[in-house]
């Protein structure tokens, strides 16, 4: 299939998607989700070999109003779309917690994230926090080490930023994988 036959659709998302199903090179943006700290990391796709591009996290004062700290993750968002400029978006789903106001807090920014991705006019992904384990380590039950050592094995060379950037490059390997 030539490239302008796979471009050919008349919106962004429907080229995207073509993108995606024909497993060109494509920039895939995951993002793990929190209010604290999110966690983000771009890999660049290409047939089945995957790259680093950047990882990072957003951190907000545990201090601050509400309204402040999810202007901070849409802006911040915002400005790490517009310096990858994803082809794809893949984010993991949320857990239920014991405790009803943090999976409140974490529902609000994990929605915050969410508008902020689809004004990219990238297709979005979602992914379970098992899937994620499961597509990067071979078990659904595997611990944040683990993640963290397979990482550096499929990205060598790869710096994190954190252990929320490593969940989020998790989440884009698996888009990657099962997109």
């Amino acid at each position: 299939m030539s490239l302008s036959a796979l471009l050919g659709g008349k919106s962004r998302a429907e080229r995207q998607r073509r993108l995606l199903d024909a497993r060109a090179p494509i920039v895939i943006l995951g993002l793990d989700p929190g209010l604290g700290t999110t966690g983000w990391g771009a890999i660049l796709r290409e047939g089945n070999r995957i790259q680093h591009i950047d990882n990072g996290e957003i951190t907000t004062n545990a201090d601050a109003p509400l309204g402040n700290r999810l202007r901070k993750l849409a802006d911040e968002l915002a400005s790490v779309v517009e310096t990858i400029k994803p082809d794809a978006v893949a984010v993991e789903e949320v857990f239920v917690n014991r405790n009803a106001q943090s999976t409140l807090k974490l529902a609000q920014a994990r929605g915050v994230l969410l508008l902020m991705a689809a004004r990219s006019g990238a297709p979005i992904t979602e992914f379970s926090p098992k899937l994620v384990k499961k597509s990067v380590v071979g078990t659904g039950r595997a611990d944040k080490l683990q993640i963290q050592a397979m990482l550096r094995t499929l990205l060598p060379g790869l710096k994190l930023a954190g252990p929320d950037a490593a969940d989020a490059l998790a989440v884009a390997i698996t888009a990657a994988h099962h997109g």
